[in-house]
């Protein structure tokens, strides 16, 4: 099993390359197995010109000590992986590096990643379950999501009655209108409500 922590655990007089060392040869990798998976993990991480770098050197929000930290969870053919906000803190390049990382490893492997990002669950994820408050909410694969729950907002107005008229005038209250492909817009005399996502239900 590999892991990866929301905060890097890096050694900082060690280099790139004694860091996957380390962690190969701990896991009983031979010289040669080590070798071969340091040249290979070194490519893929876009660090050769680093690997004998400290990492204490490496620069941090460009996302190199992150892209090390991603690596050495994969460091001696780990099968569960467990990524913990693997992204955080990185510039937008660094970031979509690690997840071409993690598409080219996630073969063959469990990987349990977790993210604030929807759009990086949509990509990695084969399943996503999104948690709130330490409850879970729903799971399932992001399309099933995304047809189960929907887009878009529901806007609720509150309408009062002209005093001396006829009658009100518009849309009578108490209907919902659809004005568009991701809205609802609900008509009241009373009980305003503010503008909150629409979700369809639960999964």
């Amino acid at each position: 099993m590999g892991t990866c922590p929301q905060h890097n655990v890096l050694f900082d007089i060690l280099t790139v390359e004694e860091h996957v060392w380390f962690y190969g040869r701990l896991k009983g990798l031979s010289e040669k197995q080590v070798k071969e998976e340091m040249e290979q993990l070194i490519q893929d991480t876009g660090l050769p010109h680093k690997r004998r770098e400290q990492t204490r050197n490496l620069s941090g929000a460009c996302g190199m000590q992150r892209k090390l930290s991603v690596a050495i969870a994969f460091v001696g053919g780990s099968r569960v992986v467990i990524l913990d906000e693997p992204t955080a803190g990185i510039d937008p390049y660094s970031r979509r590096s690690i997840w071409e990382l993690l598409l080219k490893y996630r073969k063959g492997r469990t990987i349990i990643l977790s993210t604030h990002y929807m759009d990086e669950a949509e990509l990695l994820g084969d399943r996503t379950a999104i948690i709130s408050q330490g409850r879970l909410c729903c799971c399932g694969s992001p399309l099933f999501l995304k047809a189960r729950l929907g887009t878009g907002y529901r806007l609720t107005l509150v309408k009062r009655e002209r005093v001396g008229t006829g009658g009100s005038t518009g849309t009578v209250p108490g209907t919902t209108k659809k004005v568009g492909p991701l809205a609802l817009l609900s008509i009241s005399q009373k009980g305003a409500r503010c503008l909150h996502p629409r979700y369809l239900g639960g999964c």
